[in-house]
């Protein structure tokens, strides 16, 4: 049996499940054995600090896994950006044959991979941009709907009506993201029009995520309510876990004509990474959704995806062939 999707077959998976990819955490460790368990894992290309440890991680996950797998690539705007070339040069030479691009204007990123053979699948929180990717070249979109960890843009659409927004306009294959974390989510994605799921938050509470396990744990723990929403005023929203560092940030927002200057000690990256490596959940800020109200264990990876593929496939025969009369 098994799920097969448009997504399964352009990309030469074989469930319709990706690992999107998460700052400090799509590392090999995660990524082979994502990709062992017939899904589609990514490393994260700017969480290697130079493109030649990058070329290392892609070559240290071809030892873990000989199942296809790929790289994400976050187009951030930045004063002095990362040597974005160099990046795709690695990405290039290393075999990688597919890409996930996210952020801003990826049009040189999607011409130099395509001209290689790469396949792209471009991550974005509207419908709109959905379709500029599709323009450009994109071969899959991932559309993020308001419940996702990360940054889920500014117009607030949950996937409920996100998800078949994007489906009714966008012609190539569509993953759906934010807020799915099982088997309910995935059969949800497929009957709103997705081929397929990416999942963040419920990838980095899985035994071999690269991260304390006390953050495994808190994120358990907290219901669906555990997530502020941060920089919200200044027009770059950001959903993270609800903690002290992340309510100190909104209560300096809500006090009004907030720059970054007055949250940068806050928020700084360096003290995030601390924080995950102390496994102090209260000292820095941490990526995760509101799906965290529907975790409540910490399986390996090869267990989630089974458990999702064989659920899904119970819940399509059983429940909802069982419900047309």
């Amino acid at each position: 049996m098994g799920i097969k999707t448009r997504f399964t077959e352009t990309f030469g998976i074989e469930h319709p499940i990706a690992q999107g990819g998460m700052q400090w955490v799509g590392k090999a460790e995660l990524v082979a054995p994502v990709a062992n368990a017939g899904a589609l894992g990514f490393l994260t290309a700017l969480t290697q600090p130079t493109p030649e440890d990058l070329a290392k991680e892609i070559a240290r996950t071809k030892e873990m896994t000989d199942k296809p797998f790929g790289v994400n690539l976050t187009i951030l705007p930045a004063i002095t950006p990362p040597p974005y070339a160099e990046y795709r040069q690695a990405i290039i030479e290393g075999g990688i044959k597919i890409v996930e691009t996210a952020g801003y204007k990826p049009q040189e990123h999607i011409d130099h991979f395509k001209e290689h053979g790469i396949k792209i699948i471009h991550k974005c929180t509207a419908v709109r941009h959905a379709l500029s990717a599709e323009r450009m070249g994109a071969d899959a979109i991932s559309i993020d709907g308001f419940e996702c960890a990360g940054h889920p843009g500014e117009d607030d659409i949950p996937g409920l009506v996100l998800i078949p927004a994007a489906a009714n306009k966008v012609k190539v294959p569509m993953l759906a993201s934010g807020g799915i974390g099982d088997a309910r989510g995935l059969v949800a994605a497929l009957a709103l029009g997705a081929d397929g799921v990416n999942m963040g938050t419920r990838f980095c509470v899985t035994k071999e995520a690269p991260i304390h396990e006390s953050f495994k744990r808190q994120m358990v723990e907290n219901d669906e309510r555990a997530t502020n929403l941060i920089f919200r005023t200044l027009h770059n929203t950001a959903r993270v876990m609800k903690n002290a560092v992340s309510d100190e940030v909104v209560a300096i927002e809500r006090k009004g004509g907030a720059k970054f200057e007055d949250v940068q000690h806050l928020v700084a990256g360096k003290r995030g990474q601390q924080a995950m490596a102390d496994g102090d959940t209260d000292g820095g800020i941490w990526s995760a959704g509101t799906v965290q109200g529907i975790i409540d264990d910490i399986p390996t990876v090869h267990e989630l995806i089974d458990r999702m593929v064989s659920e899904a496939e119970a819940i399509i025969k059983s429940r909802l062939e069982g419900m047309v009369s």
